[in-house]
Parts: C-alpha cells; sequence; structure tokens
C-alpha cells in the first residue's frame, strides 16, 4: 500500500518563540490536507514549544548524537528529543557531513541509535557538484547511502514505516536551482534498487524517498509527480506557512488526482 507523500521542512538554525505562530499556521492548514503527511524539523529549543502546538503536523529534530548518553557536553541524545515531542529525527544532512566531518559511518550510528530510542529516522545523501560533473553522481550516492543506512538487522520489520531517505544534491541546496527531473528520476530509481537489495522488496518498495534542493511552490508539483519521489525535504521554504503549505498543496493535489 502506498504511503502519503511526507512534506517535510527543516528550519535549520532560525527560529525563536516567535516562529511559534508560523507553526501553528502550518498546523492548521495542514488539517486541511489530510492525505499529506506534513512535519517540521526546528532547532532544538522549539521542539517541545511546536509539540505543545501542533495538533496534527509531526515534529522532529535536525541531528542527534550517536550515544544514548554520555559525558558528550553540549550534545543531545536521540531519548532527549523523543522526551521533548520529536518524532523523528533527519540525520546526515550534507551541511553536517562537511561542517562537522561526519562519516557515513558515524551517521549509521546515529540511525541506529534514533531507531532503538523510537523515533524515525529521515536520512540525507546527496552528491557535489564535482561528483556531479565527473559523471560518477549515481554510484558516489548508492555508495554513500549503503554505508550510512542501518544494517538490515537494526531496521526492524517496520523498515518503510520507520526509515525515509532524502536525497540531496549538495549543489542545489539553497542554491534555487532543482535538479533536472531526469537527474531526480535517475538517482531515486537507483536508490529504489539498492532499498530493494538492503531490505527486501516488500520493505524496500515501500520506504519513502524524498527530493531535497531548492523545492518551492512552482516546481513542487513537476517534481513530486516525478516516479518514485515520495514527497520532499524542504529548507527555506519551510520558514513560512505561506510557502510551505505551497508545496503541500501541490502534493495533496497530486494524491487528488492519481
Amino acid at each position: 500500500m502506498a504511503q502519503r507523500p511526507y512534506i517535510v521542512g527543516n528550519w535549520k538554525m532560525h527560529g525563536t518563540r516567535a516562529m511559534l505562530s508560523e507553526a501553528r499556521a502550518i498546523d492548521r492548514a495542514a488539517q486541511r490536507h489530510m492525505k499529506v503527511e506534513v512535519a517540521i524539523a526546528p532547532p532544538f529549543t522549539l521542539i517541545h514549544p511546536v509539540h505543545r502546538e501542533a495538533e496534527q503536523i509531526g515534529v522532529g529534530a535536525q541531528d542527534c548524537h550517536h550515544e544514548a548518553e554520555g559525558a558528550f557536553t553540549g550534545d543531545i541524545s536521540a531519548a532527549m528529543i523523543a522526551d521533548a515531542g520529536a518524532k523523528f529525527v533527519i540525520l546526515g544532512h550534507s551541511e553536517r557531513r562537511e561542517a562537522h566531518g561526519e562519516t557515513d559511518a558515524l551517521v549509521r550510528a546515529k540511525a541506529e541509535t534514533a531507531l532503538a530510542a523510537g523515533l524515525r529516522i529521515i536520512l540525507c545523501c546527496g552528491e557535489s557538484a564535482k561528483t556531479r560533473d565527473s559523471g560518477k553522481a549515481v554510484a558516489f550516492v548508492r555508495k554513500q547511502l549503503k554505508a550510512s543506512l542501518p544494517e538490515p538487522d537494526q531496521a526492524f520489520e517496520d523498515a518503510s514505516e520507520r526509515i525515509t531517505v532524502a536525497y540531496e544534491p549538495i549543489w542545489a541546496i539553497g542554491s534555487g536551482n532543482a535538479a533536472t527531473i531526469a537527474d531526480i528520476v535517475e538517482m531515486h530509481a537507483a536508490i529504489r534498487a539498492l532499498l530493494i537489495d538492503l531490505y527486501g522488496e516488500e520493505q524496500g518498495s515501500e520506504v519513502r524517498i524524498l527530493y531535497g534542493g531548492s523545492v518551492k511552490p512552482e516546481n513542487a508539483s513537476e517534481i513530486l509527480t516525478a516516479p518514485e519521489v515520495g514527497g520532499a525535504l524542504v529548507g527555506g521554504a519551510s520558514l513560512t506557512a505561506d510557502s510551505f503549505m505551497g508545496i503541500a498543496l501541490a502534493a495533496a493535489v497530486e494524491t487528488e488526482d492519481s
């Protein structure tokens, strides 16, 4: 059974309590589009306030530590974000891989810890412009994703419910220029094949694969109708209810038309 389109907003390092009004507006709008699953990942400081306000949208975090607890000053565990109200966590985002030196092995460890804490995960992958230009994008992403995803025996039987993959070409993030539909289709097909190899046909065929990288209301419909695109991971356009829900509305319209 196909899952609902999944539209997730990554607020990154944006947002104070003043942004709760946008979260409330997103939540109200999401209640009118029940055929789409809408969620946001605010900064750690807003997880609990947004969770307390939200009635319809999912609330998640942008990262967690790979250990369950310990002497890690300034870090936050999967159990802590779950306690604050998070239901999922974004892991392996290119901004963390690049700025914080996160390896595939570390991302995998975080993913397994998050799953053990009862969280869902959105695991990011994507290539640089240099890798894309070299013609090695598909091979790179497959290798990165395979090394970052939880081992099949760690993914539990409900992998399709608890694991989401987000393909975000690094060169498209924040650039205003999304990947071409042909490139998105090629990459998502390769990711789908890998997921089936790892988790089997039943689970691997149902894991949602999101596209991220300069998604906005103007291009959302074209992107979301591409084969194997199960939703979007949205950055800057998720900071206001109008732009974010414009993307969710595109997903809702396509779902109704299909």
